[in-house]
This record gives C-alpha cells, structure tokens and sequence, in this order.
C-alpha cells in the first residue's frame, strides 16, 4: 500500500532544512496577561475495566514509579553556593577557550573580550534552564491529557504518577532559575508551536508520540549533556534526579505505542512518521538560541551560520537525538510506510543512533535503586 507523499514544505513550512530565514522568522509573542490558551477537542475516556496487571509491563513501570518518588524541596542541596561567571569561565577553560571550534573572523564577536563571552554564557544558561522549565510544563499538561484519553487502566495510573513527576520538575527548575541564576527567558516560538500542536491534536497517541518519545527524548539527552558538563553540584545532581524520572516517561510512552502501533495501517503510521519528522525539526531549530543573540544585541544571522559551521555541531545536534532514534525504531516507525522516516533522519545526520539502546531497556538498567541513593557524578 502506498500512502501519499509530503513534502517538507508541507511538514515544516520550508524546503530547506536548513534554511535559516525561514527558521528565524518564527518568533514568539508575549501574552499580556501571562498565559498561553491552546484550544483542543478529545474524548476524556473511562474504563470499567479495573484489572490492575492486564499490561504487565506497564504495571511494572507503575510499581517502579511509586517507589521512585522523590521530594524536590528536602533531597537537594539549595543550600549550595553558584556562582555563574565563576562556572561559565570555568567551563571555558576545561574547553581550551571561549571561541574553540568554530570561526569568528569577521563576526560581531571577533573583537569580544572574556567580559562578553562570559555574559554569553551566563544568557545561555538562563535561556536553557527556562526552556527545560517550559518544557516541562508543557509535559504536565500532556500527561494530564493522558491520565483522561488513555483507554487503559493501567496505563491511567502509571501517568498519574507522571503528572507528580511533571510538577516537582517544574517546581525544581523554576526554583533554580529564581534563586541561582540570573533571569528567565519566554518560551522559544519553535517549543511554543511543537508543543500547541501536541496538546491541540485530539489523538491520545499523538500526545504520547509528541511528548513522551520525542520532547522527553531529546529531553533526557539534553539533561545528560548538561549533567556531564556542568561543574555545579546542585545542577548536576538536580538533573540526575530529572533524568531517571525522565527514563521512566520515556520508557512509558515506548511500551504505550508499541502495542498501539501494531494496529494501524500504512497511511495512519505515515502520518505518525511525519509527526515524528516535524518534532524532530522544531527541537533542533530551537536550539540555535536566537533569543539569546537578540538579548546580546547581536543580530542571529550574521552570527548563526559561523555556530553552525562549528565542527562539533553536528555532533552536538546528533547526540541530542540519541534517545529519538532508536526508541522510533522499537515502535517500528523506522521502516513503516516505505522507511521514509529512516530516510528523514538520514537527512537531518542522525540515523546513526538506531542501534543505541532503546529507553525502555536503559530504565530497566537505571532503575534499580531509588535515585536518592544513586551515584550522582
């Protein structure tokens, strides 16, 4: 069966992939009144089927989930000191330098000193820790959506306790934004848009597939990069804590779909597959940070193509995909539908990772001692 092709200017609004105009001309509004309305329509579903252990993995993750639960306000350390142009110098040196890898000459930051490279650093921080915060509330609503349009029981009571999950994560990373760093940052316009088309979508697998594998992978990827940088303490065991819940999420949404998946056509996977597509491209747009180059008074194109010109760029983009990947193999959207996700990944230089270990068997390996008593370095 064939289903009809779409283009990438049907999916992403452009053609190029890397079409940095089109890329920086989604830009975000503040609303006047602090808060973000996103109109959906989908069936809240009860079950009278209350067989605790119909799904016995997912029922696993749920006991596993219970027993994982930890206290954001008592089991960190706030007490501890952070200093930000202390960590941000320290992090350059530990790289060689403030502008090792990519080329400068001729740029707005050729003629920078240590003061404006350390003020960079300290803004990307912020903006960084603020869309880990947004994002993070936008996986509460989702998993809120979950508890009501999930048809399962069991599934039903593992997302409560992720809802739980969501709010302490939310309420750790606002609290660190407020009392150790320096300023937040509004959500980024390409976060803004992946996550209103989530919560907007009447499907309660899109919500998993845009949520639960794809934001919450690049999610647990993103937490692990930041963890094995950071020189802060408090940061550092922060983001452990996050991250094995965040293994959990994910492995959740995994065990979710593949059952799911098995029941759909051609068209309805390639659907899905453009789904994954479309989120896979929003995430790496955001991370060009153009919000911090605005607030530096530097304008992102006459800076974006020498930071994505950096030899260790595509690494850096590649590695943040290294849960996405093989987790949409295990779903078999890989090579669904004439492997036409396998052919957008190879575009996007990422396909490298399909053999990584999926989340759902990571999680296993990672869960078993509560992540209070887990080695955090």
């Amino acid at each position: 069966m064939t289903t009809e092709m779409s283009s990438n200017e049907d999916i992403i609004g452009r053609q190029e992939l890397d079409d940095l105009e089109s890329i920086l001309s989604v830009v975000g509004t503040d609303d006047a009144d602090g808060r973000h309305v996103v109109h959906s329509n989908y069936d809240s579903i009860f079950t009278w089927d209350y067989e605790k252990g119909a799904r016995p993995k997912l029922n696993k993750l749920y006991e596993k989930a219970k027993n994982a639960q930890w206290n954001g306000e008592t089991d960190l350390p706030w007490d501890t000191d952070v200093d930000q142009e202390k960590l941000v110098a320290e992090a350059a040196a530990a790289q060689g330098g403030h502008a090792v890898g990519f080329d400068i000459v001729g740029t707005p930051l050729e003629k920078w000193g240590d003061n404006e490279w350390i003020e960079l650093g300290v803004e990307s921080q912020n903006w960084t820790l603020s869309q880990f915060l947004h994002g993070e509330q936008g996986a509460l609503i989702c998993t809120a959506k979950i508890v009501e349009s999930v048809p399962w029981i069991d599934a039903k009571y593992y997302a409560s306790t992720q809802v739980m999950d969501e709010a302490r994560h939310v309420e750790v990373f606002a609290k660190y934004l407020d009392e150790k760093l320096s300023g937040h940052y509004p959500v980024n316009a390409h976060l803004r848009m992946l996550l209103d088309d989530i919560i907007a979508d009447s499907r309660w697998d899109m919500t998993y597939l845009g949520m639960q594998i794809m934001i919450e992978g690049l999610a647990l990827a993103a937490f692990g990069f930041m963890h094995s940088m950071t020189p802060d303490p408090l940061l550092k065991q922060l983001l452990r804590y996050v991250m094995a819940d965040e293994a959990r999420h994910v492995a959740f949404g995994v065990l979710s779909l593949q059952e799911y998946y098995q029941e759909l056509n051609a068209a309805e996977l390639r659907e899905r597959q453009e789904f994954a597509f479309e989120a896979a491209v929003r995430m790496r747009d955001r991370f060009l940070q153009q919000e911090v180059w605005d607030r530096m008074g530097i304008n992102p194109k006459e800076i974006l193509p020498a930071v994505l010109s950096a030899p260790d760029r595509n690494q850096f983009q590649a590695v943040l995909f290294s849960k996405i990947v093989p987790n949409c193999r295990k779903l078999g959207l890989l090579d669904a539908a004439d492997g036409w996700l396998r052919t957008k990944f190879t575009e996007l230089g990422v396909i490298e990772f399909e053999s990584a270990v999926d989340t759902s068997e990571e999680y296993d390996a990672m869960a078993a001692v509560p992540p209070t008593q887990r080695e955090l370095v």
